[in-house]
């Protein structure tokens, strides 16, 4: 605990936040709003050169960061290709060869 005394705490926490901390909420906004409207998918290389497009100037480093800090992830889920269908592609694949060849 340090040793402060509560004039200087209630100073202290009525300043207003700083242009760079107000910078960093609205551009939190637009990286929200980039991030959902990806569905999710796009990580900070890209949200960062939506931004750029929009003509927003900020650094990847800092989208990463303010992504990180709100817990905006992207979704890693690709195309799999169940067992059971690609058993049944397979199958099918087979026949398919086995009837025109003739065998």
């Amino acid at each position: 605990m340090m040793a402060v005394h509560p004039s200087g705490y209630y100073a202290w926490s009525k300043t207003p936040d700083s242009e760079r901390a107000q910078e960093d909420r609205r551009l939190l906004g637009l990286v929200k709003q980039s991030w959902l409207e990806s569905g999710g998918v796009y990580g900070y290389r890209k949200i960062q050169a939506d931004l750029r497009d929009l003509g927003e100037c900020c650094g990847k480093h800092r989208v990463a960061r303010l992504m990180r800090q709100e817990g905006l992830k992207i979704d890693h889920r690709g195309f799999v290709v169940p067992v059971l269908v690609a058993f049944e592609l397979f199958v099918c694949f087979c026949l398919c060869c086995c009837s025109i060849s003739g065998v």
